[in-house]
């Protein structure tokens, strides 16, 4: 796409859109003059992110909504709070990355990872889904990690209750976030919905090659100099939003698609992607949403029109 078209119409939510990725996401909406509704735990990051938006795009029509994907109980007030009619797109972005050697859950007793990244986005899609459904032609968009494709799912310890690893137990909850939306897409389409869901992933983004967003992203001095070497293979995170974008606005990109950089997956323009391996395969996504149903009690089920 050359060109963002007109959504002056058009209602998108972007989860952790007040950071990161997710703030980059919700920046471009924004300037295609949709409104966005940035999802976050945080009311003060929050309106930080808005502020910031706000000065790269004039007139842009943004607002928050409180929303904690860790506490699952929490979700149904969440999308009952965006008070719109419908609700063109919803970008699941936001996710939770702990680097200690401790395994921590959430207030659901969840794997914090597994819990966040997966199950609250699943959650959060079942209290959507009659939004979605009133819009013409919704987009459910997943973002996934370029880090989930060298992982497989461990159908028998989803929750990594053994050997737990958190780089690894992040990488494996994207990749069931990922499975997720596919899996989605294919019980969408059983259901003859007008919803679709989409999988994308943004490459390698980095925060020194990020441009600065202050006060959401500051990029100090020299910073960027020394990411010169890095940029050759590598992204910032605004052009890793950019697939999420595509995903969104895109009237011919269709369900069950993956979409990610050009440029070995890690860097470049957004193009559509042949299935990872490991995502071809329907029975692990259909034991993921079976799993994912038992952990959360409820399902994210379209109705047949």
């Amino acid at each position: 796409m050359s060109q963002a078209p007109s959504t002056s119409r058009r209602v998108y939510l972007v989860t952790g859109g007040n950071a990161g990725i997710g703030y980059f996401t919700a920046e471009q909406l924004a300037g295609t003059g949709a409104t966005v509704v940035l999802g976050s735990r945080s009311a003060a990051r929050a309106e930080a992110a808005m502020a910031a938006i706000r000065a790269r795009v004039p007139g842009a029509r943004v607002r928050s909504v409180g929303l904690d994907l860790a506490d699952l109980g929490s979700l149904r007030a969440s999308a009952e709070s965006l008070e719109v009619e419908r609700l063109d797109a919803v970008v699941h972005n936001a996710g939770v990355l702990l680097e200690g050697p401790e395994r921590k859950e959430t207030t659901d007793g969840n794997e914090i990872h597994f819990g966040t990244n997966h199950l609250g986005h699943f959650a959060l899609t079942h209290w959507l889904m009659p939004l979605l459904e009133a819009a013409p032609c919704a987009h459910i968009v997943t973002v996934g990690s370029f880090a989930a494709k060298s992982e497989h799912l461990d159908l028998e310890d989803l929750q990594t209750r053994s050997d737990y690893q958190a780089k690894r137990t992040y990488a494996r909850s994207k990749l069931a976030q990922m499975h997720f939306g596919l899996e989605l897409d294919r019980r969408l389409r059983a259901a003859d919905s007008t919803v679709s869901s989409v999988v994308v992933h943004p490459g390698g983004a980095l925060d020194s090659l990020t441009p600065s967003r202050p006060p959401v992203h500051v990029r100090r001095a020299g910073v960027l100099l020394r990411a010169a070497p890095a940029a050759l293979v590598l992204q910032g995170k605004h052009a890793g939003a950019r697939p999420a974008v595509r995903a969104v606005l895109d009237p011919g990109i269709t369900g069950g698609e993956l979409w990610g950089p050009r440029v070995f997956g890690l860097r470049g323009r957004p193009h559509r992607e042949r299935l990872w391996t490991q995502l071809e395969d329907p029975e692990a996504g259909r034991r993921l949403w079976d799993a994912s149903v038992k952990a959360t009690g409820v399902t994210p089920a379209a109705h047949r029109r």
